[in-house]
C-alpha cells in the first residue's frame, strides 16, 4: 500500500496557523524571560550601588570619629536630620556630602568597661567608648557598625 500525498490545486506551500501560533509562543515566552531578567539584573544594580554607598559613608563616619577629639562622657548625633544636634566637637556639620543625597548617618559613643566591654553611666567614662554607626536611606537602616575608640 502506497500513500501518495497530493497537494490542493492552487494551495501554496506555507505556515498554518497551528505553526504560527507556536512560533508566537515561543517568541513570547522567550521575551518574557529576557525581560524579567533585565529588570532583576538593574534592581541588583540598584541594591549594590545603595549598599556600596551605605559601606563608604560608615567608613568615612568612622574615620571621622576616630580622629576627632576624644568627647568624655558619649555622644549621639544624626546628620542630616537633626541640624540642631550636630557632633559636638564640631557644631558647623550639618550636612553630608552631596553624593549622599537621601541618605543619613546616625553616630552614638557609648563610654564602656575596659574589662567587661559593658556600657558605663555617661558621667563614668574610663577613656574608651564604643562607637555605633548607622547609615539609613529614607529611613530605612541600611547598614550598622561598630569599632572602637580610646583617649589618647
Amino acid at each position: 500500500m502506497h500513500i501518495i500525498a497530493h497537494r490542493r490545486k492552487g494551495a501554496s506551500p506555507g505556515f498554518t496557523l497551528i505553526e504560527v501560533l507556536v512560533a508566537v509562543a515561543v517568541l513570547g515566552i522567550i521575551a518574557t524571560t529576557f525581560l524579567t531578567s533585565l529588570t532583576t539584573t538593574y534592581k541588583s544594580v540598584i541594591v549594590a550601588d545603595e549598599q556600596t554607598k551605605a559601606e563608604s559613608l560608615v567608613r568615612s563616619e568612622m574615620e571621622y570619629v576616630k580622629d576627632s577629639e576624644y568627647w568624655t562622657f558619649g555622644f549621639s548625633y544624626r546628620i542630616p536630620d537633626t541640624p540642631d544636634n550636630p557632633p559636638p566637637w564640631d557644631p558647623t556639620r550639618t550636612s553630608l556630602d552631596s553624593k549622599y543625597e537621601g541618605y543619613s548617618v546616625q553616630a552614638a559613643g557609648t563610654p564602656i568597661d575596659p574589662t567587661s566591654g559593658d556600657a558605663l553611666p555617661p558621667d563614668q567614662d574610663e577613656s574608651i567608648q564604643r562607637i555605633h554607626i548607622e547609615v539609613y536611606r529614607q529611613d530605612n537602616l541600611l547598614l550598622s557598625a561598630d569599632t572602637y575608640k580610646v583617649s589618647r
